[in-house]
Formats: structure tokens, sequence, C-alpha cells
């Protein structure tokens, strides 16, 4: 096989660093003068190059140069060649090897390394972890450009040790001729920052956002050499929002050098002009949203009380207006159906945004998607945000509505509009839908009316991307309101133009843009493997402090795997299936005179003692691992289910049988 020119000189190159790099051209120096001073005899003065081979070989420099070169191997052959995969999952715990990344030749490449942190105060009394011991985690998230990474987990500590780079695609989206190098002027124009997010990881897996921070990367482009140093102060997030966090040490780099850099003036114009515009166009859309309330609230003086949300602060204290916090998202191949989207919304943790003190007020915090995702957990306004997003990629008119629950609870959630008029309530929390009927107030009092199976008491208004509609129907209650947004009798519309004013697309706003969707990390049988043993040990121990032993019953086990399943399907579709196969296999299983009890629950977290210790708390599970009898046999089957961004659904079902005895 010949190789053209231009790749035999490359790969004489690779070979001479990697000699080089060996210095194995002063090891053979060595061996040559041993050899003649040693093996040759005088009358002798001329070696050969087999001679000099063998003396080499004989040496192991010939075998350390062989090592040393690895050679790779085409991953399609490797994956046609390699032996089928066992039926059992083995869990490879070596660290995972990192992959080489092919770079374009015709793109250009912002490269962008963390080279450490200081000045993290809050760890500054943090101890040394000992090797082996399991120690609280700082992990760095980027978007850039529909494109996300992830840096490695290092040690919380007061200079946590960053070491990571990251190659980002500065080319990706279409920019006109897509074989064209984009120069300085072109990027300058790409006014996308990179989004960073910094999240902890405490030592029982759960995450704390602890700040999300937004760089401005186009100063490189002024940088001499095409390189600069930048020192990014991060700041705490909601209440801390203006106090420091800690320092990173950032360089950035152009991939390949920019053949003409731009002068700071040129940058510092740019930017000022971009600030300006923004500036601009948020006062105008303020000055027009004081107007559309103040329209409002002359239609009726009880409207001051409604939940008419305009403005929203994000993570960092910003307000930013609400609709600015849903787009169309499309979620490409991770998930299928709408319903889908709920559920997997679902599974995202709930928590309510952290308030310092009493006092029972509730902190207002709605985060940008970017930091949303990485801590996999979020308020309700998060959820619901997120939900609406994907719904408007399946191309539904989906709308986030604002509004109370049962005892005046602030919340949130989604709503659909069908091409009949048909209105669908969506928990974002839950995954539920509901058919919304109103109540008419004007029948008489025997007509037969709907009864909501909803839990929303009152509503304020409804917004997406383009719309925002303020409800002005004499009552709030959601149970008597008409959702024909068409009537501006009943439903005050927002100015579309003015939204889009400030929301993207076709903005220059401050609003970051969404990042994709990243498929799961997890793998479903090994972590369901890895809770379900665990899950056997804490029941055998805490068993055996009663003073019981335990017998497993491993066919018991298995056969709860068809109920786990369809429980799932029932919250991902609404329907139930394979009911009558598991009720026939469990009365198989169970011999006359036996008694079978089983117990399923459900959830979002991967922690088997958390998970037990809620069970615990069930009287009916209690029952089932305190179980006393004779020929008692206990069963336990856990079921993982893996979601977009390793969110996932955990099921387990805990059983036992046992003769009665009376």
């Amino acid at each position: 096989m010949s190789l053209p020119p231009e790749k035999a000189s490359e790969l004489k190159q690779i070979i001479h660093q990697q000699l080089l790099k060996m210095d194995v051209h002063g090891r053979i120096r060595e061996v040559l003068a041993e050899t003649i001073r040693e093996e040759l005899a005088p009358e002798h003065q001329q070696l050969s190059t087999e001679d000099l081979i063998k003396a080499l070989r004989q040496r192991g420099i010939i075998d350390d140069v062989m090592k040393e070169l690895k050679f790779v191997t085409d991953v399609n052959e490797k994956e046609r060649t390699s032996a089928p995969k066992p039926s059992t999952h083995f869990v490879d715990r070596e660290p995972p090897v990192l992959k080489k990344t092919n770079i374009d030749p015709t793109r250009r490449y912002l490269y962008l390394q963390v080279l450490g942190g200081k000045a993290f105060l809050e760890h500054l009394q943090e101890p040394e972890p000992l090797p082996g011991q399991i120690c609280s985690t700082f992990t760095l998230c980027l978007h850039f450009r529909n494109q996300r990474f992830r840096s490695k987990p290092v040690p919380c500590a007061c200079e946590p040790d960053f070491h990571d780079g990251f190659l980002l695609e500065v080319h990706k989206d279409s920019l006109g001729d897509g074989s064209k190098m984009v120069d300085a002027t072109t990027m300058l124009s790409i006014c996308d920052p990179v989004h960073m997010v910094l999240i902890k990881t405490d030592t029982f897996g759960e995450t704390t956002l602890v700040a999300s921070y937004f760089l401005e990367w186009r100063s490189v482009l002024a940088a001499e050499n095409g390189i600069t140093n930048v020192a990014v102060e991060l700041l705490g997030v909601g209440t801390e929002s203006k106090v420091s966090v800690g320092v990173l040490n950032i360089r950035l780099e152009m991939y390949p050098q920019l053949n003409k850099t731009l002068s700071p003036e040129i940058t510092g114009t740019q930017f000022a002009l971009e600030r300006q515009k923004t500036a601009e166009k948020e006062r105008l859309f303020l000055v027009y949203a004081k107007q559309w309330w103040r329209e409002y609230l002359q239609i009726r003086s009880t409207h001051n009380v409604r939940l008419v949300k305009i403005f929203a602060q994000d993570e960092n204290g910003v307000n930013r207006p609400v609709c600015s916090y849903v787009r169309p998202l499309r979620a490409g191949r991770l998930l299928d159906t709408p319903r889908q989207a709920a559920r997997f919304v679902s599974v995202l943790g709930y928590e309510r945004a952290p308030v310092i003190g009493g006092g029972g007020g509730k902190q207002e915090q709605w985060c940008t998607l970017l930091a949303f995702l990485c801590r996999n957990k979020g308020d309700c306004e998060d959820h619901a945000n997120l939900l609406c997003s994907l719904l408007l990629g399946f191309g539904l008119e989906a709308f986030v509505c604002v509004g109370t629950k049962a005892k005046g609870v602030p919340h949130t959630w989604v709503m659909t509009c069908g091409t009949d008029g048909t209105i669908t309530f969506w928990e974002s929390l839950t995954g539920h839908r509901y058919i919304h009927r109103p109540i008419n107030p004007d029948d008489p009092p025997l007509a037969q009316q709907p009864k909501p199976l909803y839990p929303y008491r009152t509503i304020g208004c409804v917004f997406n991307h383009q719309k925002f509609f303020g409800n002005c129907q004499p009552s709030d209650a959601v149970e008597v309101c008409v959702f024909d947004l068409h009537d501006e009798s009943k439903w005050k519309p927002m100015s579309g133009e003015a939204i889009k004013s400030v929301c993207p697309p076709g903005t220059t706003s401050s609003v970051p843009p969404f990042p994709p969707l990243c498929a799961s990390t997890i793998d479903a049988a090994v972590t369901s493997n890895e809770i379900e043993l665990q899950l056997r040990i804490l029941v055998s121990e805490h068993r055996k402090d009663l003073g019981l032993s335990t017998v497993w019953d491993d066919q018991l086990s298995y056969l709860l795997s068809p109920a786990l399943a369809a429980y799932e399907l029932e919250r991902t579709t609404g329907v139930s299936a394979g009911n009558e196969e598991f009720q026939d296999a469990v009365r198989r299983a169970v011999p006359d005179g036996h008694t079978f009890k089983g117990f399923p629950i459900h959830f979002v977290h991967r922690n088997a003692r958390r998970a037990f210790a809620t069970c615990l708390r069930s009287p009916f599970c209690e029952e089932i691992i305190c179980c006393r009898g004779d020929q008692v046999r206990l069963a336990v089957r856990v079921r993982v289910f893996t979601y977009p961004e390793s969110a996932c659904a955990v099921w387990i079902m805990f059983a036992c049988k046992y003769r009665s005895v009376l």
C-alpha cells in the first residue's frame, strides 16, 4: 500500500518526533560506541547494520520503541471482530480513555483551557482528601454554539485543580460559504458567549449550582499571537449573586492562528455598540411593559392581585422577560413523543430555590436551561419552561401558565391548545395530563357540571416564546376560565413585535442560547444490578437486627420485572399493559396455602440507602421487609429507566411469599 507524498512526510515527522522524545538517537550512539569497544576485534573495524540491530535488540531498545508506538485500528473493524457481549454485565472500572478529536482544517476553533482555580474561600478549611476517599467535587459545564462539554470532577478546595481543555468550533452554524475559513472580522460578529456553569456534587451525589458565568471570548481576536489569559471571577447564584465564590484562570487560543488580528479599539467598540443596542431594546420593552400593565390594571381594580408575571430573575439575579425562558427545543432522537418528553421532565429532580433564613417567603429563581440541566434538578418554573419548549419543538401550540394551586401556593404548569379547541394541562412535575372543561357559571343550579381533576385554582397569565396573554376574565378561577386566546375581552395580549425585540431569534439581547440535550451516560442494567445488590444487603442487615433470617427467591425476583416495565409504560403513555401475564406468573410461583405480598415504589435518584429509608416509612413495605412466618421467601427487583441528561426513573418492588398459619 503506497502513501501519497504528503502523508509519507507526515508519518516520517511523527516517527522522528517519537524518536526524539525517547532520546533513541543518544541511546543508539551509546550502544554503537560500546559495541565497537567491546565486541569487535582490533583487525575488524567494519560494523554491519545487522550487527548494530542485533546489539539494539539485545539491549531492549527496539522493544521499547515498539511499545511506545500506538497503532490505531479502524473502529468499525474492531467492532466487527470483537467477541459478542456476554449476557451478564461486567462493570469496567478502568478510567475512560480520552479520544483524540479530529480537527477539520477548514474550520476555525477556539481552544479554551481551564488552568486551575483560586480564592474558593468557602473551601479554605477543606482537608486534603485521602487516596480512595470519597469527597465533594466541582464540575465545570460549558455550552457554546450548540456544543456542550463537561470537565473532569476535581476535589473541592480553596484552589481547585482544574486542568482541562475544550475545543470549541466557532464555524458551527452556517455562515455563508461553508468551505470558507472564517476570519477575525466575521468572528467578531458572532456574539454568542461561552456559558460556563459550575456544579458542586457532595459525597451523597447531591448537586448544587455554585456559579453561572457568560464568558466574552472575542477578546482573543485582538490578542497577540492569538492567545490570551483571563482571570474569571465567578459570582454566586440567587441571594448570593453579588458575592464572589472564586476565580478561574482561563487561557484562550485560536486554531489555526489568525493571519491578521484586530486592534483592541475595534473589539472594544463592537462590544460597546452591542451593549448599547441591547440596553436600548430592553429599555423600550420595559417602557412598553409598564404601559401594558397600566392598561391591564384599568380594566378591573382586582387585577393587581392576579399572578401576571412579565419579568423573572435568573440564577444571576438578572431580570429577563418570561418569554425568553421558552424556545422551541428539538430533542433529536433522544425523545420520540410529547408524552415521553413530559415523562423526561418529570423525572428531573424538584427542588425549590434555597432561601437563607426563615420567613416562609419563596425565593424566586428561574434558571437558564444549561444551569437546570447540569444540576439535574430545579423549581416548578424550570420544569414548566423546559416542557413547554419541548412541546413547541414537537409542533404543538404550548404555553406556560402562571397561577396558584390549593391554599394559594404559586405554581406554573403547561397548557396545549388543540386545533379542535381542546385545552390540555400538563403537570411538569409529575407528567400527568388533564383535559380542561370549563364550568359555565350562568348554567342553572341543577345542570350537570364537569368535575375538575386538576390541582390548579387560579390563572393569571399564559406565555410562550412569541405570545403573552394576561387573564382579564371576571374570575381568575381555572375551572370557569375560557381559553379562547383570540378573544381580547378575555385575554389581553402583548405586542408580538415587542416580545420579538427582546426574545430570540432576531435579537442581540443578553438572553443565552438554548443548549442541545445530551444522551444518558448511565448503563441501565449495571445500575439496576448495583442498586438491587445494595438493597438486598440492607434488607438482610435490617432483618438480622430483628433476629430474622433472610432467604432470597431469585426466580420470584425475576418475575417482578414485567410489573415494573408496565408501571413505567403507563407513566409514559397512559396505557396499562401486561398485567394479566404478571398475575398469572405470580399465581404459578406461589404454592397453595401461601400468601404473596408486593410493594412497588418509584424514585428519581439512585441512592439505595435513601430509597430503603423511604420504603421503611411505608407500613405496607415494612410489613413485607419484616415479614415473619413459615417458609418466608423474599424478593426485590430494581429497574432503572434512563432518559436524556442522565435523568432516570428508578422502580423498586419488594415482595414476599410465606405459608399462611392461622
